[in-house]
């Protein structure tokens, strides 16, 4: 049984005060939305027309942009997707999509030291609430003064190594990765970088955001009287704004 039956169809009004405010209502693109609701419920247009008591042809219209629905229209279609009449006007969700240009990526050195072993890109600083962080990073070859520092974090980790080599350490136990070697590992357990070889090792790292309970005895050694720890961040540094 139709929903509105006994409503008749309302016709596009021709009041040049009702034509603005259409105009304005069909930037909301409202048959776009009508139509993916329709698909998402699988419905074709007979069986929507049945339960709003429109024509089939009418709300192909709609949908179409050729006809502008008047408010009336819309609460029939909206009751049969169980929507409010402001679905159709609040603002459309977007996709989210961001370009990091390489020439506006700025390179980072490690900080804390005049002798850095490491340079880093953040390749997500423009995400907001990112829920993993990329970086393209690069290990410069075992010099004097070169600090290999352990550091640990919540979440996982992924490493895959474009070009040279790496030696990886996590949780006491060493790894040696050549140039198209991947890894993932548990970042909560304590892992260090260090290039290994006379060239310089680039690695794209993607650190994924998590909590996790770390093992007390694989946490690092205290610093100092106060019993502090330090943990420093090798390939994951402090984001810059």
């Amino acid at each position: 049984m139709s929903l509105t039956a006994s409503l008749p169809e309302d016709p596009v009004s021709s009041d040049p005060i009702s034509g603005a405010a259409e105009s304005s209502i069909q930037e909301k693109r409202l048959g776009e939305r009508v139509k993916a609701l329709r698909l998402k419920k699988s419905m074709g247009l007979v069986e929507l027309g049945r339960h709003t008591g429109l024509s089939a042809s009418f709300l192909s219209q709609i949908e179409t942009g050729r006809v502008v629905p008047t408010l009336r229209n819309l609460a029939r279609i909206a009751l049969v997707f169980a929507k409010d009449l402001s679905y159709f006007f609040e603002p459309e969700p977007r996709p989210l999509f961001r370009i990091h240009r390489a020439n506006e990526r700025v390179k980072m050195p490690q900080s804390g030291t005049e002798n850095p072993a490491y340079y880093f890109e953040n390749l997500g600083y423009l995400v907001p609430d990112r829920q993993l962080d990329p970086y393209l990073a690069e290990f410069l070859p075992p010099q004097p003064g070169r600090e290999t520092r352990a550091h640990q974090h919540p979440g996982h980790e992924f490493l895959y190594l474009l070009q040279g080599q790496l030696q990886v350490t996590h949780g006491g136990q060493i790894h040696l990765l050549e140039a198209h070697d991947a890894i993932y590992f548990d970042s909560g357990t304590i892992h260090s970088y260090q290039c290994v070889g006379e060239t310089h090792a680039r690695a794209l790292i993607i650190s994924m955001q998590g909590i996790q309970q770390v093992d007390p005895a694989q946490r690092p050694p205290t610093n100092g009287p106060n019993g502090s720890r330090r943990l420093s961040v090798v390939n994951r540094p402090q984001q810059s704004a």
